[in-house]
């Protein structure tokens, strides 16, 4: 088969038909649950699992989800964590990495071994639970930022990016009187811009999908909680008082005629948005290599 003067072969040609088929196996539920939640509550419940179209074009469910008086505020505290934590992970992971790539580092090893036990061997939730109570950080925000401030796994990867800048860029800095900091700057992280967007999105990812140490911390106030634990209660657990709370916030009308499918459907869908804006931010820095133009031998 020819397109466009390239020749593919039938097992090209299957192999792209195997991938799309697959693609089309992630992407039509998903299209298929923000159709319903952008549908009218009698449309949705029409729609069977394959439709991707809005029956009825109607915001109602986002009206009941965004006028919720816990679903928003856990809205607000899943972006402060995320934000918050996530530069304080990078801050850490980063400087971290440059510390530990240092090669006339004292005590390097015993550091890394000791970071490595630390990674297999998890001191588990109870000790966790009762350092964060002694520090009286109980129904605070910063219980669930600074219990996971630093990942090992991650560090060892952004140690390995600073490790792939050629050597020779560093002694040129050097020679030109640059110390710790301005290389760190003005070299490394420059140099190493695809790995830091990488663990970027790690560590984004993970605080934005954070649910069980909330659980656990942020019990004080119901306005306290984060948007993941909701989500789990209404969508997982089946939960409905969870996201309809007090029912005299809501019109009587709109409720007796809402569809609780759909309406899982638009708190799925903001939950899932934010994150997915990330994305091609990071993508960015792979179109092109990231040592490119860096040194000429």
């Amino acid at each position: 088969m020819l397109v466009r003067g390239r020749k593919f072969s039938i097992g090209q040609i299957l192999l792209v038909i195997l991938l799309f088929a697959l693609t089309m196996t992630m992407l039509i539920p998903l299209l298929n649950i923000l159709a319903k939640s952008l549908s009218s509550p009698a449309g949705s419940m029409e729609m069977s699992g394959l439709d991707i179209i809005p029956h009825d074009l109607d915001f109602t469910n986002y009206r009941i989800v965004f006028s919720h008086p816990i679903l928003v505020p856990a809205l607000i505290n899943s972006v402060i964590i995320t934000v918050v934590g996530t530069a304080i992970n990078m801050i850490l992971t980063v400087t971290a990495a440059y510390v530990l790539t240092r090669p006339r580092l004292a005590l390097k090893r015993p550091i890394m071994v000791f970071l490595i036990i630390m990674m297999l061997f998890d001191p588990g939730t109870v000790p966790e639970y009762l350092v964060v109570q002694n520090l009286g950080l109980m129904g605070s925000k910063w219980s669930v930022i600074l219990v996971t401030a630093v990942n090992v796994y991650y560090l060892i990867i952004m140690m390995r990016y600073f490790e792939s800048v050629p050597k020779s860029i560093v002694e040129a800095a050097e020679i030109d009187g640059a110390g710790h900091l301005k290389s760190m700057t003005s070299v490394y992280i420059p140099l190493a811009k695809s790995g830091i967007a990488t663990i970027t999105m790690f560590y984004a990812v993970v605080r934005w999908n954070e649910y069980f140490k909330a659980s656990i911390y942020l019990t004080e106030k119901s306005t306290d909680t984060v948007l993941q634990v909701v989500l789990r209660q209404f969508v997982v657990l089946g939960d409905v008082v969870s996201i309809l709370g007090q029912q005299n916030v809501f019109d009587y009308n709109t409720l007796a005629r809402v569809d609780y499918a759909a309406l899982k459907g638009a708190t799925i869908v903001v939950a899932i948005v934010p994150i997915l804006i990330l994305y091609p931010f990071v993508l960015k820095f792979y179109t092109k290599d990231v040592m490119g133009g860096g040194i000429k031998e």
